[in-house]
């Protein structure tokens, strides 16, 4: 394969590249990008698309549309993807004639949460003890060892959608019967010290780097904080968890960024002493929120790394320079008021040292909609923190 560089090729046309999705993570892929010289098409029905409003094409039509995806074949040298939804026929029939990364057959794998759990065994990788339920019988045969669980949609749900937890078999009847008894995954319920990821990106090569895993901390099943220093994880786990994400990654023939979301275990638990101490939840084919701070702390973002991996260009082992910590800001923040939206105080907080404010270009606030995110890096752990907590505290978003 080779290199798909920027600038006008021999013909007169500009080298172009694809993202399906138009939301915030193809948004920052764009900008990406174009920093290198590229120009760039988005695939996405939403008019108001935050991708396609920066992007040089718009190609505003469902995924599946033939017309669009012809489209995107005649105009993009390569196409990859900004979330994990988009049809992987959709990406078939654009690998037919154009690079695809990643490949629709590695996205199929992380939209469906059986086909995910099944991958993590075969890459010897630990996960929750679970069941697939597709069926009545299926239902009837969970072992009461997966009681309490979390019953999961196999496909679709995110940001804690299609997830009920269940203490009981009636629980788990009845919470299927709530999900409308599609494919489902129960997970053994966990006892769980902290959660963490790590984003790989692999090139066709086989080449694959990281980043450094990322501590991160959920509200209501959505990412709220994430923190990435020296020393935020055991150097054992630090290791575990990089040769676990590079396993699943190869395991896939993966090409482009990837991340992997774990679960760290509470210390002498039953379930530490069976797993070990950390054990792999979720996959997600694309950047990740729990990257946005490499757009600041690091000398290559996870959106660098996604435009090399789609061009073939080499893969160098990214540097984090300084601490950092990022708050995701959720439209929760512009709605305190039952009247009406209010702007944050950005002001303040952008007068807080090492903060750098991004937000995403969307029209509507709307509760536990990602509306922007805010990095503090500096040169010491602690200014660090105390400036993201101060941050934290104008932005009434919750101590951590």
């Amino acid at each position: 394969m080779k290199a798909i560089l920027p600038g006008t090729s021999a013909s007169g046309q500009q080298t172009t590249l694809g993202v399906m999705g138009g939301g915030q993570l193809g948004r920052m892929f764009v900008h990406a990008a174009q920093a290198m010289g590229y120009f760039t098409a988005v695939l996405d029905p939403d008019p108001a698309s935050p991708a396609g409003l920066v992007s040089h094409f718009h190609i505003q039509t469902g995924y599946m549309d033939e017309q669009g995806l012809a489209q995107m074949m005649q105009r993009c040298a390569a196409i990859t993807t900004e979330f994990e939804n988009v049809p992987a026929p959709a990406l078939r029939t654009l690998g037919v004639q154009r690079l695809v990364a990643p490949r629709a057959d590695a996205v199929a794998v992380a939209q469906d949460r059986a086909l995910e759990k099944a991958h993590f065994v075969r890459c010897g990788v630990p996960c929750a003890p679970y069941a697939v339920i597709a069926s009545a019988e299926q239902l009837r045969a969970v072992r009461d060892a997966l009681l309490p669980g979390i019953l999961k949609t196999a496909r679709l749900g995110y940001d804690g959608k299609g997830q009920i937890r269940v203490n009981s078999r009636a629980e788990l009847t009845s919470a299927w019967a709530q999900l409308k008894s599609v494919p489902c995954v129960l997970e053994q319920m966990l006892p769980l010290a902290n959660e963490c990821s790590v984003i790989v990106a692999r090139g066709a090569d086989g080449t694959v780097v990281n980043f450094p895993p990322q501590l991160n901390l959920h509200r209501d099943g959505i990412l709220a904080v994430t923190q990435v220093f020296e020393g935020n994880l055991p150097a054992t786990l630090t290791q575990k968890a990089v040769d676990a994400a590079v396993a699943i990654a190869t395991g896939l023939d993966y090409i482009g960024v990837l991340c992997v979301e774990f679960f760290i275990l509470q210390a002498g638990s039953s379930a530490a002493r069976e797993l070990g101490a950390l054990v792999v939840n979720e996959i997600a084919p694309r950047p990740h929120n729990s990257g946005h701070y490499t757009l600041d702390a690091c000398d290559q973002s996870q959106f660098d790394l996604q435009v090399r991996t789609l061009a073939n260009l080499p893969l160098v082992q990214p540097r984090q320079h300084s601490p950092a910590i990022m708050l995701n800001l959720l439209g929760d923040l512009w709605l305190r008021s039952s009247d009406t939206a209010l702007t944050p105080p950005w002001s303040e907080v952008l007068a807080l040292p090492g903060t750098t404010l991004q937000l995403y270009g969307k029209l509507e606030a709307r509760p536990g909609r990602k509306m922007g995110h805010l990095n503090i890096t500096g040169a010491q752990l602690a200014q660090v923190r105390g400036t993201a907590l101060r941050a934290a505290d104008l932005l009434g978003i919750a101590p951590f």
